[in-house]
């Protein structure tokens, strides 16, 4: 198995993103371990490219990444200061007034951000307890004051005015810059970019930035191969019986590698340079099986993830997005870093 990860597609996605937002700073989104593809060596890659502000989602994520960046990078943890929470050489972005008092009482004089909830109903301090804290938390002089977009991949979605209101609204007069954009609130345009835009999938080659280079291409190695007659079937449940003289290519993966059991039935292929043979029978744990009778010599392995078959694609397949294709991708893969 062979998961190849293309730094300089992610460095490129990142500076294509930057140059959307000109007036902003363009920080870099590493959480779940880079999306999946390995914080280690994405964020170096980012940092290199000139990228200086880091977000994850956990203080172990950050403190699992602090030793890969230079002193000056700085690393925000958006689920903010909880308890216990080993903030050293971190930044929380505070989501409530009791997580800005616990980091105040505990930290004092410590960097820190703020996080308002503009609408999304799922992080960040409401306009009530915002103006309860407001005075005092400007006065502490934070990193910077941020809210989400939850509609962003939709341009028409009425959200995304609201939500942009609502946080202009609740930051009028302050001092400190801001930011509201991930990946599509960059795309929705400058009324959006503010002082510091944050992307994330577009950075690993996903939608909503459809010009991203991809990133990352996934082969599975070909362990066996047999012919099967028409009528016979195929894997678990019996669920594909070859309609004709067949041959079938079993490749070392499945869901247990965060190839997703939904991918069964649905039309996904494995590529063979420019031709698709399609899955047959169920994604099981480790292997996949794969209909290869259009091939005249079966390859050593055969690729799931290529540009012929984006993870957005995948994504449509099996029901879901293309961020929970990569940050479903596991362990058990040799990965290559270029």
């Amino acid at each position: 198995m062979g998961l190849q990860i293309e730094l300089g597609a992610v460095t490129a996605n990142w500076k294509a993103l930057a140059a959307r937002a000109p007036g902003a700073a363009c920080a870099a989104v590493v959480k779940a371990d880079a999306y999946g593809l390995g914080a280690a060596w994405v964020a170096p890659a980012l940092y290199a490219a000139g990228a200086r502000e880091f977000f994850v989602a956990l203080a172990r994520e950050g403190q699992a990444l602090r030793p890969h960046l230079p002193d000056d990078a700085v690393i925000n943890v958006l689920s903010g200061h909880m308890e216990g929470a080993d903030l050293r050489g971190l930044v929380p972005v505070l989501n409530s007034p009791a997580q800005f008092f616990r980091d105040r009482a505990l930290r004092p004089g410590q960097p820190f951000a703020i996080q308002l909830d503009s609408g999304m109903n799922r992080l960040g301090m409401e306009a009530a307890e915002w103006e309860a804290i407001r005075a005092e938390a400007l006065a502490a002089r934070p990193r910077f004051v941020m809210s989400h977009l939850a509609c962003a991949d939709e341009p028409e979605h009425p959200a995304n005015a609201a939500q942009l209101a609502a946080f202009r609204k609740m930051t009028e007069g302050v001092d400190v810059p801001l930011s509201l954009s991930a990946t599509g609130g960059i795309l929705l345009g400058p009324d959006y970019h503010f002082d510091l835009v944050r992307p994330g999938i577009g950075l690993y080659g996903g939608l909503p930035f459809a010009e991203a280079q991809p990133a990352v291409r996934l082969s599975l190695r070909v362990i066996q191969t047999r012919d099967v007659a028409a009528g016979e079937f195929v894997g678990y449940g019996a669920g594909w019986t070859a309609p004709r003289p067949s041959r079938i290519a079993t490749v070392d993966a499945g869901y247990a590698d965060g190839v997703l059991r939904a991918l069964s039935g649905k039309g996904a292929l494995l590529y063979a340079g420019e031709t698709g043979c399609p899955i047959v029978g169920r994604v099981s744990m480790d292997l996949i099986t794969v209909d290869v009778s259009a091939l005249p010599d079966v390859p050593a392995a055969l690729e799931l993830i290529c540009p012929a078959q984006p993870i957005d694609r995948l994504a449509d397949l099996a029901g879901t997005i293309g961020y929970e294709i990569l940050t479903s991708l596991r362990a058990r893969y040799d990965r290559t870093y270029l």
